[in-house]
């Protein structure tokens, strides 16, 4: 289940949307996040499933890495789902009632928007990732904050440490996935018992998955000083960002998409 995050990973590719500029993919991605609470009726989605999957066939990610993707959120999609079942309350009768629990159908409509909007989410962000190197990704934000600068916002730290932390998402997971196999090895059980005692059960992971980041920052932090690195003043790129007509269809066809979103909320409102 670990192994199954997929974002801050990187899939090599030279499609259309791995080409694409990365603040054009970022800002795109922010866009489409947004566009996810626009739309509110099941016909509005429609659009954008067609577009995610339009996105992920053009971009050559298989679907079975971005189902991998979406495998580990589904508890969290699960649980999201039954709040919103138990805490949405209606104008008209209740669909089932017993004692405290009270289902209405504006619950149960709240909760698939809910999941639906989750899971396009995950895709969208894991596709955000999947497609874009962490350089880029680092001077992507850099440039998108640079505006900031002139009150004061460190805007190559902070790209940096955004960068960092999304690209040891992956690497923190396989040190856990570690972790967890050499305790199993020593008799650790993970899965039996109720899920307070599986809680119980992870503590002694802590300790250690703790003790190795701090050293794997401190081993980058020492990499980083030995190649002389003083942060962005001054600081040169192999690569110059630039906008191409390919980074122009992707802001006609994302602006496209916001547009039939509105429309849809006047039509099937």
């Amino acid at each position: 289940m670990i192994k199954d995050i997929t974002i801050g990973q990187y899939v090599p590719g030279n499609s259309f949307v791995h080409k694409l500029d990365p603040r054009v993919k970022i800002l795109i991605s922010l866009i489409y996040i947004v566009d996810l609470f626009i739309v509110n009726s099941f016909k509005g989605y429609i659009f954008i499933v067609l577009f995610t999957i339009i996105s992920i066939l053009i971009s050559k990610i298989q679907f079975s890495y971005i189902y991998k993707g979406l495998k580990p959120i589904f508890i969290l999609v699960i649980i999201t789902a039954v709040l919103n079942i138990f805490m949405t309350t209606g104008i008209n009768p209740p669909l089932f009632k017993w004692k405290f629990l009270v289902v209405y159908k504006e619950g149960l409509v709240m909760a698939a928007f809910m999941a639906i909007r989750l899971i396009f989410l995950i895709i969208g962000t894991s596709l955000l990732t999947l497609t874009t190197s962490p350089i880029e990704l680092t001077d992507a934000i850099e440039k998108l904050l640079n505006p900031m600068k002139k009150i004061g916002v460190p805007a190559h730290e902070l790209a940096m440490m955004m960068t960092i932390a999304l690209r040891f998402i992956p690497t923190l997971m396989d040190e856990t996935d570690k972790i967890m196999k050499a305790q199993m090895a020593r008799g650790a059980d993970f899965q039996s018992g109720n899920i307070i005692q599986r809680a119980k059960n992870l503590i002694p992971i802590l300790v250690p998955l703790f003790i190795s980041s701090f050293r794997r920052a401190d081993e980058l932090a020492m990499a980083m000083e030995a190649r002389c690195y003083t942060g962005g003043e001054g600081r040169t790129r192999m690569k110059q960002l630039k906008l191409t007509n390919k980074d122009f269809m992707a802001s006609v066809c994302v602006f496209a998409l916001v547009c039939v979103s509105i429309l849809s909320r006047m039509w099937w409102h």
